[in-house]
């Protein structure tokens, strides 16, 4: 079997976002050596050998994947994910020893694992998913709360990954706090931007601040939901800093471990872990402070909770962290997407 992937290259000479966000999950997943060609599609140039692929094979967008088999019979894939599970088979993860669970996205699997580690340690609950996942777990990093799940996992010596989402509209406190962890840890880190298609489209209709009038619902779900989304269908678990403390609305309820009810990997529902979600703020700031963990400048200057520049602001003494969120929101219920089980628990 021999297998080319088709990348496309703009005008700009630059690879389109999702064929680099493609090869970054193939590496990530340790799969990128069973790609055995590239052939590029030049943008600007109908006569490339990748674009004449693509009329050859019919194919539309890139990255696309093509397979030769025995026999000479050529086959086209369009899908990445389509083409791991037919093709390239990665090995499955076994179990650990006395564990029944198997270690894939399952609503069984994780309801025992919430069972089993409920009263758990963060760093005990981190390692569960670590030892059963390794770099198919992401860590989710925007904040401090991301980061002592950063600094604990670096703790371990096991592989793991870390996405975070530049939304465009980041503090620049915030960007060089990214940078910080980064050449802190020693980390690489996969940062994934919104699709500008439907972005440029939001904000042509609507302008660069419709959120204060109609709610941050659409803009976080094209800056924040959909590019999360994106660079997770490549794992198969996720860790998240959410804390019960964070919001009496709508996390009191948060389990360590779920099934993801948003987010789709690359076996199905992703495992969603929280480990510091026994956690209260005092814990988790005793941690950085004791662990000499970066933390972003902000907080010093009041920001308990923070998110993209125009919705966040520091908060008074006595108010929560998510009360700096979204502040002219009435309804409580101050969750981007990210989270949606949150709500619905919260509902129910």
């Amino acid at each position: 079997m021999h297998v080319t992937m088709v990348k496309k290259r703009l005008a700009s000479g630059e690879p389109c976002r999702k064929c680099a966000q493609t090869e970054e999950m193939l590496r990530q997943r340790g799969l990128w050596d069973r790609i055995d060609e590239v052939v590029w599609a030049a943008e600007d140039d109908p006569s490339s050998p990748g674009m004449v692929l693509a009329q050859r094979f019919g194919v539309e967008q890139a990255p696309f994947f093509l397979v030769s088999e025995e026999g000479g019979r050529v086959v086209a894939y369009t899908s990445a994910l389509q083409l791991i599970r037919e093709k390239l088979n990665p090995a499955p993860v076994s179990p650990l020893p006395g564990e029944g669970a198997r270690a894939r996205a399952s609503s069984r699997a994780a309801a025992e694992a919430a069972a089993e580690l409920e009263s758990a340690e963060p760093q005990a609950i981190l390692r569960w998913g670590l030892e059963r996942f390794g770099a198919d777990l992401a860590i989710a990093f925007s904040g401090s709360d991301d980061v002592a799940l950063i600094d604990m996992a670096v703790r371990t010596g096991l592989p793991f990954s870390i996405v975070s989402v530049d939304t465009g509209r980041l503090h620049p406190e915030t960007y060089a706090f990214i940078e910080e962890v980064r050449s802190r840890y020693g980390v690489e880190m996969i940062v994934t931007s919104p699709d500008p298609v439907p972005l440029e489209a939001m904000v042509r209709r609507k302008g660069l601040f419709s959120f204060y009038q109609d709610g941050h619902g659409e803009c976080c779900g094209i800056r924040k939901v959909d590019p999360l989304r994106r660079v997770l269908s490549g794992f198969r678990a996720w860790a998240t800093g959410q804390r019960r403390d964070q919001s009496a609305a709508t996390r009191s309820a948060l389990p360590v471990v779920e099934e993801d009810p948003v987010f789709v990997g690359v076996d199905g529902p992703l495992v969603k872990l929280n480990p510091l979600a026994g956690w209260s703020r005092d814990h988790l700031w005793d941690y950085l402070r004791r662990e000499n963990v970066p933390v972003n400048p902000l907080h010093a200057r009041g920001f308990l909770s923070i998110g993209c520049e125009p919705c966040t602001r520091a908060v008074a003494a006595g108010q929560s962290e998510r009360d700096g969120r979204w502040w002219w929101e009435a309804d409580g219920r101050k969750e981007c997407g990210l989270h949606a089980g949150n709500l619905a628990r919260s509902a129910g």
